[in-house]
């Protein structure tokens, strides 16, 4: 991790790591919390216990302080970029791999993300996964 302020995220960081590899120089900041606006909106388009729409910094990191409650990731791979809207929208594809801490049931998850980028900072990000994936993998099957 980019800084000790980040401890309590450890479980997330194979994820924060493969998102900041995908922007390189596109965005200012070296750990995930640091390219999203204070403003960011992110949505996902699942229901598996996360809100469908975190507004903001703050309440983003909340919500993965939860996630790294629920999920340790190992790992982060397959990574596509697309770019689009002359690289003011960027899509990546990315699978995370870890563990399920309250069962020990391995987690293998695909995403793909949209993102808006505005002053070099992601404004909007919007996920889908494979959620029947995760579904498995939190239900212990």
């Amino acid at each position: 991790m980019s800084s000790s302020k980040y401890a309590a995220y450890k479980g997330a960081e194979p994820y924060f790591k493969i998102v900041r590899e995908a922007l390189g120089d596109l965005v200012d900041g070296d750990h995930f919390f640091d390219i999203v606006t204070e403003h960011t909106i992110y949505e996902v388009l699942y229901e598996l216990g996360w809100p469908r729409i975190i507004h903001g910094r703050i309440e983003l990191m909340h919500a993965f302080r939860g996630y790294t409650d629920i999920i340790s990731l190992q790992s982060a791979d397959h990574l596509a970029v697309h770019t689009a809207d002359s690289g003011r929208v960027i899509v990546i594809e990315y699978e995370v791999h870890g563990t399920v801490l309250a069962t020990g049931k391995q987690y293998d998850n695909r995403f793909c993300s949209i993102l808006r980028l505005e002053n070099r900072k992601i404004a909007h990000w919007r996920d889908y996964m494979d959620s029947h994936a995760a579904w498995n993998a939190l239900a212990g099957r």
